[in-house]
Parts: C-alpha cells; sequence; structure tokens
C-alpha cells in the first residue's frame, strides 16, 4: 500500500478541524498539520475528494507528497519526534 504525506496550512479553524478529523480516519497524526497516511489507491482518491470537498481552495492548501519504500527507509528524525516501525504481528487459528 502506498504511503503518503500529507500536509496542510488552511487559514478557518473549523475547516482544518474537519480536514483534521478526516485525515485521522486514514492516518496518524505527526505534527499539528501532518498526517502520515497508508492507504489504497480507491482510499486515497476517497481522501482526497473528501479533502477538496472541505477546504477553500482560494485561501487554502494542501499538500499530498507520496513517500516511497526506498525514501522512507532513509528518513531522519531528530529531536523528540519518533518513526514507529511496522510491527508485526501473529495470529494463531
Amino acid at each position: 500500500m502506498p504511503t503518503v504525506l500529507v500536509c496542510y496550512d488552511i487559514s478557518r479553524d473549523d475547516v482544518r478541524a474537519r480536514v483534521a478529523a478526516t485525515l485521522q480516519i486514514w492516518g496518524d497524526r505527526i505534527q499539528r498539520s501532518v498526517f502520515l497516511c497508508t492507504l489504497e489507491p480507491a482510499d486515497l482518491a476517497d481522501l482526497t475528494t473528501r479533502v477538496a470537498a472541505i477546504i477553500d481552495t482560494r485561501t487554502d492548501a494542501v499538500h499530498i507528497v507520496p513517500v516511497c519504500g526506498t525514501c522512507w527507509q532513509g528518513i531522519t528524525v531528530l529531536g523528540q519526534a519518533t518513526v514507529d516501525p511496522d510491527e508485526l504481528y501473529w495470529a494463531v487459528l
């Protein structure tokens, strides 16, 4: 599944809250206006459509940036930032 970084600059508090709530459905907030989402292509299209319907394109900006596997492995975090490794789960049937 592709991973994308979604960052936004939205002027109105109510719109910003709606976008954040929408993004929390699909991803994890890593900073106030930055989310990391791992999505199926259809979900990415749905997320893009939903966010576009919420924002005012004359004043707001949303960036959806794909992060490839090679790029993700080279990520550097500083300070109190963390990158959680993928957790593996075992199921016994």
